[in-house]
């Protein structure tokens, strides 16, 4: 980002929250949808899958929770609303769909939860709040896909809840870098902290 544009948000939008004493980490969205190159969405983002990886090994060593989401709708899409009506490329995560898989290496483990969602937050209409809640959890680490669209929508609604927001700009990817870059940089300057990988992992070993 520009220095023009930093010096703007000076003084208005510059705090930080820093880490809470119980995280929680969650995968969004990774699915084949944006890793095989004949979808629709493809995004071309293997890079950011494999800092999420490296995050959940960290995470998994700390003992702390594990959530992932995934797209499901019922055939035709009536369960997704509006949304679907506005992205047709949704129709990609009707159940049954191979692009609805998990890519090689993200297998979750027995006593991991995956919660499936139909519109962007992972909070939306689903039981993640509950769960986040009755676990003691202050603090969400957000990894997944895509930057603008669903960790954008979940990193607003994690702070809505009442959560700490920490977004990792290595373990997050988007169809391109403008909108990628963007994101980052508002949901920095205003509803929580976005780090790099190194400080999440330095920060899940010290646990």
């Amino acid at each position: 980002m520009s220095d023009d544009l930093t010096e703007n948000y000076r003084g208005a939008f510059d705090g930080s929250l820093g880490f809470g004493k119980a995280p929680a980490l969650i995968l969004v969205d990774f699915v084949e949808a944006y890793f095989d190159e004949q979808s629709p969405l493809y995004a071309n983002v293997g890079i950011a899958l494999s800092s999420a990886l490296r995050i959940r090994e960290a995470a998994r060593a700390a003992g702390i929770p594990v959530f992932y989401t995934n797209v499901v709708y019922e055939e035709g899409g009536g369960d997704g609303g509006v949304f679907y009506r506005k992205v047709p490329a949704l129709e990609v995560f009707v159940a049954g769909s191979p692009l609805g898989n998990w890519p090689e290496g993200l297998q979750p483990a027995k006593d991991e939860i995956v919660i499936s969602k139909q519109y962007p937050s992972a909070f939306f209409g689903t039981s993640l709040a509950d769960e986040l809640t009755k676990r003691g959890i202050d603090t969400l680490i957000i990894t997944g896909l895509t930057t603008s669209g669903c960790i954008r929508a979940t990193c607003v609604d994690t702070m809505s809840h009442g959560f700490i927001p920490i977004v990792v700009a290595d373990a997050c990817g988007d169809r391109h870098q403008a909108p990628h870059d963007a994101n980052l940089f508002d949901m920095n300057a205003k509803y929580g902290d976005v780090v790099n990988e190194k400080t999440v992992i330095d920060y899940l070993n010290g646990l």
